[in-house]
């Protein structure tokens, strides 16, 4: 099946769109990480410098809730807290945050204190002077909660007392800003100075690119030499290894060409100079019979040189880019081989060649392009009457095995088996056969062939003796029409 690619340098162009630059690609991946990493950073600095900033100032609350707990005492089987100074002058000495303080009994009434400190609930399990931390919002403002559960009494059925010291964050926040300030503001001079190393480190590291860019640049458009991949960065060594392998088959397919100009040149040539010696001589003959044999050449070596001319137009065609000129559509494979039989019957006929056509009992569809379906089967046949000796017989066959199959099956000299690879080269004729000929008909069947992705053998004839040419095409989604009257057709 023929791909509908569309032009290759355009449709790349389209896909693509503006060049990318490595460098700013290699930049972008590079700072973009950064960028978004800048504000996790700030936001994990800031909660590192709260932890920090909790640490010395939740130690000093510890303390106060444990000297208030101490001050904590039973009378009576009612709990008393002797103060040894006035507790205002204890708790509400800071400048920067308000502190309250609050000693309440099991029942939850307030002993002593400040009654906006909210009541947590009791631990599971009272572990010796354990102090606990929490957050609350006291009159709008973010508080820091110490507190403990203690028993007056050693038994456990002592009256639980809860003893609480509360602050707001004034200082820890303080406290918290600078360490932030203290870590982010060195960042601020170190990122810029950072892009540009980076700028910089960058410049240098694809220099070597920019060298090898201006080595390519200098080279003569002729210069198909490899460049040596130890001259360049590891990282562009596969790219340069690619870039040789592909200069090399550049090289390989310039050379074939200037071997096919040449050798179509000097087959050229010689149909063209029979062609201007019997033209000469018919020009200078009297004698009328030898102008009609000079004639007579002439108009055979025009045919040559006709044959040939189409013959290498037709190599060029299949060549040629094949989306730029022809359409792919479904071919009746079938009726291609009729039609290629009806045209070469003539020259069969000339020769007492038995040209027959066998087809199976549904039409035989490919994808393809007809002209050079139709190219492709009329060289395969044209062949087979060309080599066939006189009173011969040429069969040309369409069946389908899983997939669609073309055969070509002839009783002719045959063709050895060391040459039945050579013949696809172009200008190549086994020797001894007798028979003119460009040497281009089989290239042609296989250049056609690999367009639409069939595969093309020569076998001996299994019949006997002879040749057996088999064209495999792949499978096909094409459903086959109905059956058609008739499995066989000769255009005899």
């Amino acid at each position: 099946m023929l791909s509908r690619r569309r032009k290759p340098e355009k449709a790349a162009a389209r896909k693509s769109g503006p060049p990318n630059s490595l460098f700013g690609e290699i930049l972008d991946w590079m700072l973009a990480p950064l960028l978004f990493l800048w504000p996790i950073s700030i936001i994990v600095t800031h909660n590192v410098a709260d932890n920090i900033a909790n640490q010395p100032y939740d130690l000093a609350l510890a303390d106060s809730v444990r000297a208030l707990s101490r001050l904590v005492t039973q009378d009576g089987g009612q709990v008393v807290v002797h103060f040894p100074a006035p507790p205002r002058a204890l708790f509400r000495a800071d400048q920067d945050d308000v502190v309250y303080y609050q000693v309440a009994d099991e029942a939850g009434g307030i002993v002593t204190g400040d009654g906006e400190i909210p009541r947590p609930l009791p631990p599971a399990t009272l572990i010796g002077e354990e102090v606990l931390f929490r957050d609350e919002i006291i009159h709008g403002e973010e508080t820091r909660v110490a507190y403990r559960f203690l028993r007056l009494d050693v038994r456990d059925d002592g009256p639980l007392v809860l003893v609480q010291i509360a602050e707001t964050r004034n200082k820890r926040t303080d406290l918290a800003s600078r360490v932030v300030t203290g870590v982010l503001l060195p960042q601020f001079a170190i990122i810029p100075l950072a892009v540009v190393l980076v700028w910089v480190g960058l410049s240098r590291g694809i220099a070597p690119l920019n060298r090898l860019q201006s080595l390519i640049r200098m080279r003569r458009p002729t210069d198909l030499s490899p460049v040596a991949p130890a001259s360049v960065p590891e990282e562009v060594r596969p790219l340069i290894v690619a870039y040789n392998d592909m200069m090399a088959r550049l090289e390989e397919n310039l050379q074939a060409q200037q071997r096919f100009i040449a050798d179509a040149a000097h087959q050229m040539r010689t149909p063209l100079t029979g062609l201007k010696m019997q033209t000469d001589l018919a020009l200078h003959e009297t004698d009328p019979e030898q102008l009609r044999l000079s004639l007579a050449h002439i108009a055979e070596s025009t045919d040559r040189a006709a044959h040939l001319i189409n013959q290498l137009l037709s190599l060029a065609r299949a060549e040629a880019s094949f989306e730029k000129l022809y359409a792919v559509e479904p071919v009746n494979l079938d009726a291609v081989v009729r039609e290629v039989a009806l045209e070469l019957f003539p020259r069969a006929q000339a020769k007492s060649i038995d040209l027959g056509v066998e087809g199976g009992e549904r039409a035989l569809l490919v994808e393809g392009n007809p002209v050079l379906l139709r190219e492709m089967v009329k060289n395969l046949v044209d062949n087979a009457v060309k080599y066939t000796p006189r009173g011969g017989r040429v069969t040309a066959r369409t069946r389908f095995a899983g997939s669609p199959i073309l055969e070509v099956e002839d009783t002719g000299p045959g063709i050895p088996e060391a040459d039945r690879e050579r013949v696809f080269e172009r200008f190549y004729r086994v020797l001894g056969s007798g028979v003119d000929g460009s040497g281009l008909g089989l290239p042609i069947v296989r250049e056609i062939a690999e367009l639409h992705r069939a595969t093309v053998t020569l076998d001996a004839n299994p019949a006997g003796q002879g040749t057996l040419a088999r064209v495999l095409f792949p499978r096909s989604h094409l459903q086959p029409p109905p059956p058609v009257h008739g499995d066989f057709y000769s255009p005899g």
